[in-house]
């Protein structure tokens, strides 16, 4: 039997330049890496993500694709794209799924992990890196 796997890791980031903390407005990028793990060539079809901010805000995204594309990924191929998000907090989280297809029409859904969204609080600390989570 077949292995149905995409593996998703998120690199996010807080862009004080589009953010305006005075009237809520804090922005964020996340940059995603999506590999094929499984044994079948397979399609990224939809997306579903669960935005929650600070204030018990949420906020639900579907969608075909991701910016525009629907990638179709070969065994251990890859594909990464950045999109982003704006929170009236200056913390939330994100999680959700996509929805895939296999070559031989299996359907399967591929987790993605909760990641938090952090806007710098302390602008004197050393910043520690992007966050990449599994």
């Amino acid at each position: 039997m077949p292995n149905y796997l995409f593996t998703v890791e998120v690199e996010p980031q807080y862009l004080p330049a589009q953010s305006a903390p005075d009237q809520h407005v804090y922005s964020f990028s996340y940059t995603i890496t999506i590999t094929n793990s499984g044994d079948l060539p397979a399609q990224l079809i939809a997306r579903h993500w669960t935005i929650r901010d600070l204030q018990g805000r949420t906020e639900e995204v579907r969608g075909f694709g991701v910016v525009g594309q629907q990638p179709l990924l070969q065994p251990g191929e890859s594909f990464r794209y950045t999109s982003g998000c704006h929170l009236r907090t200056p913390n939330g989280t994100m999680e959700g799924r996509y929805v895939c297809v296999a070559e031989d029409t299996t359907v399967f859904d591929a987790p993605i992990p909760l990641f938090v969204l952090e806007a710098d609080a302390q602008p004197h600390a050393v910043p520690a890196g992007p966050r990449v989570l599994h």
